[in-house]
């Protein structure tokens, strides 16, 4: 198990042995290292020690502690034979297809597209008649309620091996929701949020039906401005309507041919997107792995660019605050004195981690007590921890007015609704203690303890779990690709909604369940979860963790709350 430490300084002169992130090779595995300061000395404590944290005076002011246990070798060995026998069934069906001898006639192609030329590569066709189709029932599940700590799903049914879904008009009444990205429990349809965003639809209406700078700008879109950039600490703002296009549709704008992008290998979908829209030369880092990155600055400062070795016209390191997949949190203050020594400009997304970290919920940079300058670029989304849609790029005067002229998203996507703008200034109000009520910090204090008594929980119980113990998002390591679906299933029979992902979304040999962590979430409704995880971990043997898990502390922890942590 490999534990990231926060001892060591950015250039990792400190300590040659350690490791700064964690990216497992093409096999799955990490190698075991850990990291502990004490008295200006670095040593490597036994295994049954990697829950202990270390915390410095220089760069991170708190204990920074992440675990990627490597892959158990059987584990690894079965979940290769598990896909390569599902690939030989996959063809043999194929060719029962091809016969007409398979019974199931809905996969094979119709007879007035033979001659078409195939619409998508024959691999991915491949793989979704034969592999995904097999746990297609596991995604796309129809909700009828309110996704907030419990919902209400629409039960279905397949006759045809999951091509197709059948309602039976039954409804799956009080799931307990362990997907969703309700970080802080304001998606809800009662309250003052929503009674807020249902006064605004009233006045303003639904839709605005055109762009910022032509007939949608309204005042909410000013008001959402400057108090986003009052919650950030930056000088001014920008929202967009969707949160992805704000990535995608930014980046081009910042970087273009003859600039570098840096970009951590395990970054969104919609960086990766709006990387290479932009034009730049794009290079990828280990994740969250310090000695990669300065190894990429450094020979982009040396050599420039390919060929002619003119210098980059500007560098831009792109990096998120947590990751969605892994659960790991970027080492920002390492991030930034890199940023400074070699004067590259920083992007960070803060999606995920924008409300759900921090003292005050103010991300990241909180989370490390950073100043907001040091970053050049802050994006964040409002899908998350607010309860809403859209997103925001924060920073200085100079860049939002550039924007707003230049971005894409700014020029042609229609406004973000009223009562959208709605939700998120109540709820960013309630965040800062602007309501005149505590809720806000109560439902961060909230947040981190659920987090702390998930994750331990978990780990006590002999899973495999990735990520920063204080990261709300948890991976639970499946690997095989037949407990994928069974997860799923098994959850579901016991009114748990969970997310289980798999490949392409994650390397081939690391499926897992990742769960999310709400402040709506209760400790008795963690109970309940927690028990049937167990239960469904027993039955289909998924607790591969070879470590002895320290014991568990009674509820709550003196070190789920940040409080002690100074403002």
């Amino acid at each position: 198990m490999t534990e990231s430490s926060a001892n060591k300084p950015a250039n990792g002169d400190a300590c040659r042995g350690a490791a700064t992130g964690k990216k497992p090779g093409k096999n799955g595995y990490v190698k075991n290292q850990y990291l502990i300061q004490s008295q200006h000395k670095y040593c490597c404590p036994k295994e049954k020690n990697y829950h202990h944290a270390a915390c410095n005076g220089g760069l991170y002011s708190r204990p920074f502690n992440e675990s990627f246990e490597e892959t158990p070798m059987l584990v690894a060995v079965l979940t290769y034979m598990g896909y390569g026998i599902l690939t030989l069934f996959g063809y043999l069906r194929d060719f029962l297809r091809e016969w007409k001898i398979e019974k199931c006639h809905v996969a094979r192609e119709r007879e007035e597209q033979r001659d078409f030329v195939p619409l998508y590569q024959d691999f991915e066709n491949f793989y979704t008649r034969n592999l995904y189709m097999r746990i297609r029932d596991s995604w796309n599940r129809p909700i009828c309620s309110v996704p907030g700590a419990k919902m209400d799903l629409v039960e279905r049914v397949s006759h045809n091996y999951n091509w197709t879904f059948e309602y039976t008009g039954k409804v799956i009444k009080d799931v307990i929701n362990m997907g969703s990205y309700n970080y802080l429990g304001f998606a809800e349809n009662t309250g003052f949020c929503a009674d807020a965003a249902a006064d605004v639809t009233m006045k303003y209406g639904v839709g605005v039906s055109s762009t910022r700078q032509e007939m949608g700008n309204l005042y909410k879109h000013e008001e959402l401005e400057m108090l986003v950039a009052k919650f950030l600490g930056v000088e001014d703002s920008m929202v967009f309507g969707m949160g992805f296009a704000t990535n995608s549709m930014n980046i081009p704008a910042l970087a273009g041919k003859g600039c570098l992008i840096l970009s951590d290998e395990l970054n969104h979908a919609s960086l990766v997107l709006g990387a290479r829209l932009s034009g730049s030369t794009i290079r990828v880092f280990k994740h969250n792995n310090m000695q990669s990155l300065e190894k990429l600055l450094r020979d982009a400062v040396v050599h420039g660019q390919p060929r002619t070795h003119r210098p980059w016209k500007k560098i831009l390191i792109v990096v998120e605050g947590i990751y969605s997949m892994e659960g790991s949190i970027i080492r920002l203050p390492e991030v930034i004195a890199l940023k400074k020594k070699y004067k590259a400009y920083l992007y960070l997304d803060e999606a995920h981690s924008i409300g759900a970290l921090g003292p005050r919920g103010r991300g990241v940079l909180d989370y490390f007590g950073l100043d907001p300058r040091d970053v050049d670029i802050l994006m964040g989304t409002f899908t998350k921890s607010f309860g809403a849609a859209g997103g925001y790029i924060g920073g200085k005067k100079e860049l939002i007015d550039y924007l707003r002229a230049q971005s894409h998203s700014a020029v042609y996507a229609t406004s973000m609704s009223p009562p959208v703008a709605e939700q998120i200034i109540t709820s960013m109000k309630c965040i800062m203690g602007e309501d005149g009520t505590t809720i806000g910090g109560e439902r961060i204090q909230q947040l981190a303890a659920n987090t702390t008594y998930f994750r331990r929980r978990l780990r006590a119980m002999g899973f495999i779990i990735y990520g920063n113990n204080d990261s709300p998002v948890v991976p639970v390591m499946l690997y095989m690709p037949a407990k994928i679906g069974a997860f799923g299933r098994e959850m579901l029979k016991r009114n748990i909604g969970v997310v289980v992902v798999g490949f392409p979304a994650t390397p081939i040999i690391e499926s897992r369940a990742r769960f999310c962590l709400s402040a709506a979430h209760t400790k008795e409704m963690l109970d309940v979860a927690l028990s049937a995880i167990s239960e469904v971990g027993d039955l289909l043997q998924l607790k591969y963790s070879k470590y002895q898990a320290l014991p568990s502390r009674a509820w709550p922890s003196e070190e789920t709350s940040y409080e002690d942590i100074g403002n």
